[in-house]
């Protein structure tokens, strides 16, 4: 069983700062890409940012430059850094990733959702 937990959510004055964390367990063989979602009241839930196994990184423009995604491998989590917030940016934050799991072939590759996080910020 493969689960990833997110951390960190919360309420924020507008130019605020947010750390989102996003940890997986379970029997991990190996993780992909990763990634963070949100989705506003009455939107659909829109990718906006993702690391590769290597580091490489990807944002959507309504981020760049003020969140930044990472991760540490070791502990099979991803974090994003938020910064500069404004009331926008409030929705229901996830974390997704790709994840192969089990101990021995054929192992299961498939995506895997956290449960999401509140991220209000009040202006």
């Amino acid at each position: 069983q493969v689960q990833l937990v997110e951390s960190g959510g919360g309420l924020v004055q507008s130019g605020g700062s947010l750390r989102l964390a996003c940890a997986a367990s379970g029997s991990i063989f190996s993780i992909n890409d990763m990634g963070w979602y949100r989705q506003a009241p009455g939107k659909e839930r829109e990718l906006i940012a993702t690391i590769t196994v290597t580091g490489r990184t990807n944002y959507a423009n309504s981020v760049k430059g003020r969140f930044t995604i990472s991760r540490v491998n070791a502990k099979n989590t991803s974090y994003l850094q938020m910064n500069s917030l404004n009331a926008e940016d409030t929705a229901v934050y996830y974390c997704n990733a790709e994840i192969s799991s089990g101990t021995i072939p054929p192992l299961l590759t498939r995506a895997y959702w956290g449960q999401g996080t509140q991220v209000t910020v009040s202006s």
